[in-house]
């Protein structure tokens, strides 16, 4: 009697000490979320604003090819200079991604060369972003263009061969040396009459490049840019405009060689061309 009496009584204490165990485990699975799921959510990088890229040899009007390559005005015949308008498609296996085209004219007095390069930058991983990972791009093309330091005195202006970093309008590149000794200084009027003339400043670095017009960063063009300056030993003269637009790099080089070694290109009038012709690409990517 006993024995049947103490066998319910332990099964009714197994059974409510399962019952609260299974409502502990429900709770549980309940409030709590998978495991890194959270986690993933949050580290996904937004997207870059462009998917696709713009049809390079197409992107450059024949008004701005004319400014670019003179030669081009030169040419009789109306298949070659058709021909010299639409340019050459440089070889690439996605267009999204990466797509540029060459254009060269020659003329009596030099042969010109433009070239322009789209590359659309995507990063594969998901805690960074596209635009990031453009900007890591960005900085290795700086790197290696070598910037000098901007100088404290540059004049600072944001048009086509300037910017607020230091860079002046073409008419200040070609006075810089004027403005900075000019005859109502004071310092300047007092050097004059110290030493009975006035002491020319130096505009020009040993690769016949105004100081001015060095290799510099550029405002105004793209989320960031700047402009490169090289001067050969054959006396061909190379600009570079690089400017970055969200998760697009556009790279303009735009060169000329003088028929003669005697003659150097103009570096103010070069920048000037290749900066016009950034700043159209750069509206067409806002457009």
């Amino acid at each position: 009697m006993q024995r049947k009496a103490y066998v319910p009584g332990v099964a009714v204490l197994l059974a409510a000490l399962l019952a609260a165990c299974t409502g502990s485990d429900d709770t549980s699975s309940t409030d709590d979320p998978r495991p890194g799921e959270a986690t993933a959510t949050a580290t996904v990088a937004q997207p870059g604003r462009y998917d696709t890229l713009p049809e390079p040899c197409g992107s450059v009007d024949h008004g701005t090819l004319d400014s670019l390559l003179p030669g081009i005005k030169q040419l009789t015949d109306a298949t070659q200079r058709e021909q010299a308008y639409e340019g050459e498609a440089t070889q690439t296996y996605d267009t999204d991604a990466k797509a540029g085209c060459r254009w060269k004219v020659e003329s009596a007095d030099a042969t010109h060369y433009v070239f322009v390069d789209f590359e659309r930058v995507v990063s594969w991983e998901n805690a960074v972003s596209d635009d990031s990972r453009a900007q890591e791009v960005y900085g290795g093309k700086v790197e290696a263009a070598d910037l000098p330091e901007p100088s404290p005195s540059a004049t600072t202006s944001a048009s086509p061969t300037g910017s607020a970093t230091g860079s002046p309008s073409p008419s200040a590149a070609s006075g810089s040396s004027a403005s900075s000794a000019s005859p109502d200084s004071p310092d300047s009027s007092d050097s004059s009459n110290s030493s009975g003339s006035s002491n020319p400043s130096p505009t020009a670095t040993a690769s016949g490049t105004p100081t001015s017009l060095l290799p510099r960063t550029l405002d105004g063009l793209g989320d960031e840019a700047f402009i490169d300056d090289a001067l050969g030993t054959s006396k061909q003269r190379t600009v570079t405009v690089v400017f970055r637009t969200s998760n697009v790099i556009v790279t303009v080089e735009y060169e000329e060689q003088p028929a003669t070694t005697t003659v150097v290109p103009d570096s103010e009038e070069m920048q000037d061309r290749a900066w016009n012709l950034a700043r159209r690409l750069a509206d067409s990517f806002d457009d």
